[in-house]
């Protein structure tokens, strides 16, 4: 009497396993990458800013020090 059941070696979910857990490990490590890359970017345009402006210069080293907390984070 045949079954209706497939064989399917135990190998193989763990291959599956192993690849689904794989590719959410890389998805997570590009977010993270584009995450950092917007940062960075966000860092140039603060230090490319000049002001004379004393409360604009505050803001802008406060923004400064929030962004290099979050790269500091991100690695």
């Amino acid at each position: 009497m045949a079954s209706s059941q497939q064989y399917v070696p135990v190998h193989v979910g763990v291959e599956f396993s192993n690849e689904l857990a794989r590719r959410e490990a890389e998805q997570h490590r590009a977010q993270r990458l584009r995450q950092k890359q917007a940062l960075v970017l966000q860092k140039e345009n603060i230090l490319s800013q000049r002001t004379s402006n004393p409360a604009r210069r505050n803001a802008l080293e406060a923004a400064l020090e929030q962004i290099e907390a979050q790269i500091a984070e991100l690695n």
